[in-house]
Protein backbone atom coordinates (compact mmCIF):
# COMPACT_ATOMS: atom_id res chain seq x y z
CA UNK A 1 0.00 0.00 0.00
CA UNK A 2 1.24 3.46 -0.90
CA UNK A 3 2.51 5.70 1.89
CA UNK A 4 -0.65 7.08 3.47
CA UNK A 5 0.85 8.42 6.69
CA UNK A 6 1.38 11.98 5.35
CA UNK A 7 -2.27 12.11 4.23
CA UNK A 8 -3.53 10.97 7.63
CA UNK A 9 -1.06 13.27 9.37
CA UNK A 10 -2.15 16.41 7.50
CA UNK A 11 -5.82 15.54 8.01
CA UNK A 12 -5.17 15.26 11.76
CA UNK A 13 -3.73 18.80 12.10
CA UNK A 14 -6.28 20.83 14.11
CA UNK A 15 -7.69 23.54 11.86
CA UNK A 16 -6.92 21.84 8.54
CA UNK A 17 -10.38 21.29 7.09
CA UNK A 18 -11.23 19.93 3.68
CA UNK A 19 -11.12 23.35 1.99
CA UNK A 20 -7.66 24.21 3.31
CA UNK A 21 -6.44 20.66 2.64
CA UNK A 22 -7.48 20.97 -1.01
CA UNK A 23 -5.72 24.35 -1.36
CA UNK A 24 -2.56 22.90 0.17
CA UNK A 25 -2.58 19.96 -2.23
CA UNK A 26 -3.27 22.25 -5.18
CA UNK A 27 -0.21 24.28 -4.20
CA UNK A 28 2.24 21.60 -3.05
CA UNK A 29 0.88 18.46 -4.82
CA UNK A 30 1.36 16.13 -1.84
CA UNK A 31 1.05 16.19 1.98
CA UNK A 32 4.73 15.31 2.29
CA UNK A 33 5.68 18.49 0.44
CA UNK A 34 3.28 20.46 2.63
CA UNK A 35 5.19 19.35 5.72
CA UNK A 36 8.49 20.12 3.98
CA UNK A 37 7.40 23.67 3.07
CA UNK A 38 8.55 26.65 5.08
CA UNK A 39 6.15 28.78 7.11
CA UNK A 40 6.45 31.58 4.54
CA UNK A 41 5.58 29.17 1.73
CA UNK A 42 2.57 27.90 3.68
CA UNK A 43 1.36 31.44 4.31
CA UNK A 44 1.18 31.98 0.55
CA UNK A 45 -1.83 29.62 0.51
CA UNK A 46 -5.09 31.56 0.60
CA UNK A 47 -6.83 31.33 3.97
CA UNK A 48 -3.87 29.90 5.88
CA UNK A 49 -3.09 31.80 9.07
CA UNK A 50 0.25 32.16 10.86
CA UNK A 51 -1.12 30.03 13.66
CA UNK A 52 -2.17 27.21 11.33
CA UNK A 53 1.11 27.33 9.39
CA UNK A 54 3.00 26.98 12.67
CA UNK A 55 0.71 24.13 13.76
CA UNK A 56 1.49 22.26 10.54
CA UNK A 57 5.23 22.65 11.05
CA UNK A 58 5.04 21.45 14.67
CA UNK A 59 2.53 18.65 14.17
CA UNK A 60 3.30 15.08 15.12
CA UNK A 61 1.17 12.10 14.13
CA UNK A 62 -1.16 11.06 16.99
CA UNK A 63 -1.03 7.41 18.05
CA UNK A 64 -4.75 7.00 17.35
CA UNK A 65 -4.16 7.96 13.71
CA UNK A 66 -1.39 5.36 13.39
CA UNK A 67 -3.73 2.75 14.86
CA UNK A 68 -6.45 3.80 12.42
CA UNK A 69 -4.14 3.21 9.48
CA UNK A 70 -3.05 -0.13 10.90
CA UNK A 71 -6.72 -1.12 11.13
CA UNK A 72 -7.31 -0.08 7.51
CA UNK A 73 -4.44 -2.29 6.36
CA UNK A 74 -5.51 -5.18 8.58
CA UNK A 75 -9.09 -5.15 7.26
CA UNK A 76 -7.93 -4.56 3.65
CA UNK A 77 -9.99 -1.47 3.10
CA UNK A 78 -8.90 0.87 0.32
CA UNK A 79 -7.91 4.49 0.85
CA UNK A 80 -8.48 6.75 -2.14
CA UNK A 81 -6.57 10.01 -1.85
CA UNK A 82 -7.05 13.11 -3.98
CA UNK A 83 -4.07 12.01 -6.09
CA UNK A 84 -5.35 8.46 -6.53
CA UNK A 85 -6.48 7.69 -10.10
CA UNK A 86 -9.57 5.91 -8.71
CA UNK A 87 -10.71 8.93 -6.70
CA UNK A 88 -14.04 10.12 -8.19
CA UNK A 89 -13.00 12.75 -10.76
CA UNK A 90 -16.13 14.88 -10.41
CA UNK A 91 -15.79 14.93 -6.63
CA UNK A 92 -12.28 16.32 -7.02
CA UNK A 93 -13.82 19.40 -8.70
CA UNK A 94 -15.81 20.65 -5.70
CA UNK A 95 -14.21 23.25 -3.37
CA UNK A 96 -14.05 20.97 -0.32
CA UNK A 97 -13.63 17.34 -1.43
CA UNK A 98 -12.65 14.79 1.22
CA UNK A 99 -8.83 14.51 1.22
CA UNK A 100 -9.30 10.76 1.12
CA UNK A 101 -12.11 8.21 1.16
CA UNK A 102 -12.28 4.89 2.96
CA UNK A 103 -13.67 2.28 0.56
CA UNK A 104 -14.95 -1.28 0.75
CA UNK A 105 -15.10 -2.52 -2.82
CA UNK A 106 -13.75 -0.78 -5.89
CA UNK A 107 -14.28 2.67 -7.34
CA UNK A 108 -13.67 3.47 -11.00
CA UNK A 109 -12.86 6.89 -12.51
CA UNK A 110 -14.86 5.94 -15.60
CA UNK A 111 -18.11 5.42 -13.68
CA UNK A 112 -21.01 7.53 -14.97
CA UNK A 113 -22.57 8.29 -11.61
CA UNK A 114 -26.17 9.30 -11.03
CA UNK A 115 -27.28 10.11 -7.47
CA UNK A 116 -30.74 8.85 -6.48
CA UNK A 117 -31.99 9.78 -3.00
CA UNK A 118 -35.25 10.35 -1.15
CA UNK A 119 -37.41 9.71 1.86
CA UNK A 120 -36.60 7.08 4.48
CA UNK A 121 -40.31 6.46 5.06
CA UNK A 122 -41.07 5.95 1.40
CA UNK A 123 -44.39 4.87 -0.08
CA UNK A 124 -44.90 1.75 -2.16
CA UNK A 125 -45.10 4.04 -5.21
CA UNK A 126 -41.76 5.69 -4.35
CA UNK A 127 -39.96 2.40 -3.80
CA UNK A 128 -41.29 0.74 -6.97
CA UNK A 129 -40.56 3.83 -9.07
CA UNK A 130 -37.02 4.08 -7.68
CA UNK A 131 -36.28 0.41 -8.31
CA UNK A 132 -37.53 0.66 -11.88
CA UNK A 133 -35.56 3.83 -12.70
CA UNK A 134 -32.34 2.56 -11.10
CA UNK A 135 -32.60 -0.82 -12.79
CA UNK A 136 -32.92 0.96 -16.13
CA UNK A 137 -30.06 3.34 -15.33
CA UNK A 138 -27.86 0.35 -14.46
CA UNK A 139 -28.78 -1.41 -17.70
CA UNK A 140 -27.69 1.72 -19.60
CA UNK A 141 -24.26 1.63 -17.94
CA UNK A 142 -24.78 4.24 -15.22
CA UNK A 143 -23.60 3.75 -11.65
CA UNK A 144 -26.27 4.55 -9.06
CA UNK A 145 -25.01 6.53 -6.05
CA UNK A 146 -27.04 6.79 -2.86
CA UNK A 147 -26.71 6.86 0.92
CA UNK A 148 -27.80 3.31 1.92
CA UNK A 149 -30.54 4.72 4.18
CA UNK A 150 -33.85 2.93 4.48
CA UNK A 151 -36.57 3.72 1.96
CA UNK A 152 -35.63 5.34 -1.34
CA UNK A 153 -31.85 4.92 -0.89
CA UNK A 154 -32.19 1.18 -0.29
CA UNK A 155 -34.53 0.87 -3.29
CA UNK A 156 -31.98 2.73 -5.45
CA UNK A 157 -29.16 0.33 -4.56
CA UNK A 158 -31.34 -2.75 -4.94
CA UNK A 159 -32.66 -1.55 -8.28
CA UNK A 160 -29.13 -1.14 -9.61
CA UNK A 161 -28.16 -4.59 -8.33
CA UNK A 162 -31.20 -6.21 -9.92
CA UNK A 163 -30.24 -4.44 -13.15
CA UNK A 164 -26.81 -6.14 -12.91
CA UNK A 165 -25.11 -2.77 -12.61
CA UNK A 166 -22.70 -0.97 -10.32
CA UNK A 167 -23.80 1.03 -7.31
CA UNK A 168 -21.97 3.15 -4.72
CA UNK A 169 -23.13 3.84 -1.16
CA UNK A 170 -21.83 6.87 0.72
CA UNK A 171 -22.13 6.50 4.48
CA UNK A 172 -22.60 9.07 7.21
CA UNK A 173 -20.68 6.76 9.55
CA UNK A 174 -17.46 4.77 9.48
CA UNK A 175 -17.25 1.56 7.47
CA UNK A 176 -17.26 -0.47 10.68
CA UNK A 177 -20.42 1.20 11.97
CA UNK A 178 -22.84 -0.02 9.32
CA UNK A 179 -25.97 2.13 9.38
CA UNK A 180 -28.76 1.32 9.35
CA UNK A 181 -27.98 -2.13 10.79
CA UNK A 182 -30.86 -3.59 8.77
CA UNK A 183 -28.75 -3.01 5.66
CA UNK A 184 -25.73 -5.02 6.74
CA UNK A 185 -26.29 -7.62 4.04
CA UNK A 186 -26.87 -4.85 1.47
CA UNK A 187 -23.53 -3.29 2.53
CA UNK A 188 -21.65 -6.40 1.40
CA UNK A 189 -23.70 -6.80 -1.77
CA UNK A 190 -22.86 -3.23 -2.76
CA UNK A 191 -19.17 -3.74 -1.96
CA UNK A 192 -19.15 -6.75 -4.32
CA UNK A 193 -20.80 -4.80 -7.14
CA UNK A 194 -19.31 -1.34 -6.67
CA UNK A 195 -18.20 0.28 -3.43
CA UNK A 196 -19.25 1.53 -0.02
CA UNK A 197 -17.32 4.70 0.84
CA UNK A 198 -17.00 7.11 3.74
CA UNK A 199 -14.86 10.10 4.63
CA UNK A 200 -15.16 9.27 8.33
CA UNK A 201 -12.77 7.12 10.41
CA UNK A 202 -13.75 3.47 10.63
CA UNK A 203 -15.45 3.55 14.05
CA UNK A 204 -17.37 6.82 13.58
CA UNK A 205 -20.97 6.59 14.78
CA UNK A 206 -23.83 7.71 12.51
CA UNK A 207 -24.31 11.10 14.17
CA UNK A 208 -26.78 13.59 12.73
CA UNK A 209 -24.24 16.22 11.68
CA UNK A 210 -22.40 13.68 9.51
CA UNK A 211 -25.21 13.30 7.00
CA UNK A 212 -25.25 16.80 5.45
CA UNK A 213 -21.49 16.39 4.94
CA UNK A 214 -22.12 12.98 3.41
CA UNK A 215 -24.64 14.53 0.99
CA UNK A 216 -22.03 16.77 -0.66
CA UNK A 217 -20.11 13.61 -1.61
CA UNK A 218 -23.19 11.93 -3.08
CA UNK A 219 -23.93 14.95 -5.29
CA UNK A 220 -20.28 15.85 -5.85
CA UNK A 221 -19.31 12.53 -7.45
CA UNK A 222 -22.40 12.45 -9.68
CA UNK A 223 -23.43 13.95 -13.00
CA UNK A 224 -26.86 14.68 -11.57
CA UNK A 225 -29.14 14.04 -8.61
CA UNK A 226 -32.60 12.48 -8.80
CA UNK A 227 -34.89 13.17 -5.85
CA UNK A 228 -37.73 10.70 -5.25
CA UNK A 229 -40.26 11.53 -2.52
CA UNK A 230 -39.10 14.24 -0.15
CA UNK A 231 -40.97 16.30 2.41
CA UNK A 232 -40.34 20.03 2.64
CA UNK A 233 -37.73 19.44 5.36
CA UNK A 234 -36.15 16.32 3.89
CA UNK A 235 -32.40 15.89 3.95
CA UNK A 236 -32.68 14.93 0.29
CA UNK A 237 -33.35 18.59 -0.48
CA UNK A 238 -29.88 19.34 0.92
CA UNK A 239 -28.48 16.96 -1.69
CA UNK A 240 -30.50 18.75 -4.39
CA UNK A 241 -29.24 22.16 -3.25
CA UNK A 242 -25.65 20.97 -3.15
CA UNK A 243 -25.99 19.40 -6.59
CA UNK A 244 -27.23 22.72 -8.00
CA UNK A 245 -24.39 24.62 -6.30
CA UNK A 246 -21.89 22.13 -7.73
CA UNK A 247 -23.25 22.64 -11.25
CA UNK A 248 -24.91 19.24 -11.46
CA UNK A 249 -28.28 18.43 -13.01
CA UNK A 250 -31.22 18.22 -10.58
CA UNK A 251 -34.21 15.95 -11.29
CA UNK A 252 -37.38 15.28 -9.33
CA UNK A 253 -39.96 12.50 -9.57
CA UNK A 254 -43.51 13.83 -9.10
CA UNK A 255 -45.90 12.16 -6.69
CA UNK A 256 -49.46 12.53 -5.51
CA UNK A 257 -50.58 16.12 -4.92
CA UNK A 258 -52.29 14.81 -1.78
CA UNK A 259 -49.12 13.30 -0.28
CA UNK A 260 -46.91 15.37 2.05
CA UNK A 261 -44.06 13.06 1.02
CA UNK A 262 -44.03 14.69 -2.42
CA UNK A 263 -44.15 18.34 -1.39
CA UNK A 264 -40.36 18.63 -1.43
CA UNK A 265 -40.02 17.14 -4.90
CA UNK A 266 -42.88 19.28 -6.24
CA UNK A 267 -41.17 22.34 -4.79
CA UNK A 268 -37.99 21.39 -6.66
CA UNK A 269 -39.92 21.11 -9.91
CA UNK A 270 -41.40 24.58 -9.35
CA UNK A 271 -37.84 25.87 -8.86
CA UNK A 272 -36.64 24.41 -12.15
CA UNK A 273 -35.69 20.80 -11.46
CA UNK A 274 -36.49 18.55 -14.40
CA UNK A 275 -39.59 16.43 -13.96
CA UNK A 276 -38.86 12.71 -14.35
CA UNK A 277 -41.46 10.32 -15.70
CA UNK A 278 -39.12 7.81 -17.36
CA UNK A 279 -35.42 7.05 -17.47
CA UNK A 280 -35.02 8.94 -20.77
CA UNK A 281 -35.87 12.16 -18.92
CA UNK A 282 -32.71 11.65 -16.86
CA UNK A 283 -30.22 10.53 -19.47
CA UNK A 284 -31.18 12.68 -22.48
CA UNK A 285 -29.59 15.79 -20.93
CA UNK A 286 -26.53 13.87 -19.74
CA UNK A 287 -25.39 12.14 -22.91
CA UNK A 288 -24.00 15.39 -24.45
CA UNK A 289 -21.84 15.78 -21.31
CA UNK A 290 -20.65 12.22 -21.04
CA UNK A 291 -18.06 12.20 -23.81
CA UNK A 292 -16.32 15.32 -22.49
CA UNK A 293 -16.64 14.13 -18.88
CA UNK A 294 -15.14 10.76 -19.75
CA UNK A 295 -12.26 12.47 -21.52
CA UNK A 296 -11.62 14.56 -18.41
CA UNK A 297 -11.70 11.43 -16.24
CA UNK A 298 -9.03 9.84 -18.42
CA UNK A 299 -6.83 12.85 -17.71
CA UNK A 300 -7.03 12.63 -13.91
CA UNK A 301 -3.52 13.12 -12.52
CA UNK A 302 -2.25 9.80 -11.22
CA UNK A 303 0.33 9.17 -8.55
CA UNK A 304 3.54 10.90 -9.55
CA UNK A 305 6.17 8.88 -11.32
CA UNK A 306 8.92 7.68 -9.03
CA UNK A 307 12.19 9.45 -9.93
CA UNK A 308 15.15 7.27 -10.97
CA UNK A 309 17.72 6.67 -8.26
CA UNK A 310 20.62 8.25 -10.23
CA UNK A 311 19.51 11.86 -9.93
CA UNK A 312 21.07 14.75 -8.08
CA UNK A 313 18.99 16.35 -5.30
CA UNK A 314 18.11 19.29 -7.58
CA UNK A 315 17.16 16.99 -10.45
CA UNK A 316 14.99 14.92 -8.13
CA UNK A 317 13.18 18.03 -6.81
CA UNK A 318 12.45 19.32 -10.31
CA UNK A 319 11.39 15.90 -11.60
CA UNK A 320 8.90 15.50 -8.73
CA UNK A 321 7.43 18.93 -9.48
CA UNK A 322 6.63 17.97 -13.06
CA UNK A 323 3.50 16.25 -14.33
CA UNK A 324 2.57 14.31 -17.49
CA UNK A 325 0.90 17.52 -18.61
CA UNK A 326 2.97 20.63 -19.49
CA UNK A 327 3.89 23.10 -16.74
CA UNK A 328 5.16 26.59 -17.58
CA UNK A 329 8.69 27.51 -16.51
CA UNK A 330 7.39 30.40 -14.36
CA UNK A 331 5.19 28.01 -12.37
CA UNK A 332 8.14 25.66 -11.90
CA UNK A 333 10.31 28.50 -10.59
CA UNK A 334 7.74 29.19 -7.88
CA UNK A 335 7.38 25.51 -6.98
CA UNK A 336 11.03 24.51 -6.70
CA UNK A 337 12.57 27.81 -5.53
CA UNK A 338 15.43 27.74 -8.05
CA UNK A 339 16.71 30.67 -10.08
CA UNK A 340 15.39 30.55 -13.67
CA UNK A 341 18.85 30.01 -15.15
CA UNK A 342 19.67 27.18 -12.77
CA UNK A 343 16.26 25.60 -13.30
CA UNK A 344 16.76 25.60 -17.08
CA UNK A 345 20.10 23.84 -16.64
CA UNK A 346 18.49 21.14 -14.49
CA UNK A 347 15.66 20.72 -16.98
CA UNK A 348 18.18 20.35 -19.82
CA UNK A 349 19.99 17.64 -17.87
CA UNK A 350 16.72 15.80 -17.30
CA UNK A 351 15.85 16.20 -20.97
CA UNK A 352 19.18 14.69 -22.01
CA UNK A 353 18.48 11.75 -19.71
CA UNK A 354 15.20 11.16 -21.53
CA UNK A 355 13.05 11.98 -18.50
CA UNK A 356 11.62 15.38 -19.48
CA UNK A 357 10.31 16.88 -22.69
CA UNK A 358 9.87 20.51 -23.66
CA UNK A 359 6.99 21.97 -25.67
CA UNK A 360 6.87 25.38 -27.38
CA UNK A 361 6.33 28.29 -25.00
CA UNK A 362 8.72 27.03 -22.30
CA UNK A 363 6.37 24.27 -21.21
CA UNK A 364 7.86 21.17 -19.61
CA UNK A 365 6.45 17.76 -18.73
CA UNK A 366 7.49 14.25 -17.75
CA UNK A 367 8.32 12.22 -20.84
CA UNK A 368 6.01 9.23 -20.97
CA UNK A 369 7.35 5.95 -22.23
Amino acid sequence: MKNLLPWFALKSVPGVGDLIFKRLIDRFQSPQRVFEASVSQLLAVHGLSQRLATAIKRHTLPDKVKKELERVIEKRYHILTLSDPDYPPLLREIPDPPPFLYAAGRMSPTDRNIAVVGSRSASTYGISTTRRLCGQLASLGFTVVSGMALGIDTAAHRGALVGNGRTVAVLGSGLEKIYPPENRRLFYQIAENGAVVSEFPLSTDPEGHNFPRRNRIISGMSLGAVIVEATRKSGSLITARLAAEQGREVYAVPGSIQSFKSRGTHSLIKQGAKLVERVEDIVEELFPQIESRDAAARHVPAERARPPAALSPEERTVFQALEPYPVHIDDLVRQVSLAPGRLLSVLLALELKGLVQQAPGKLFSIKEN
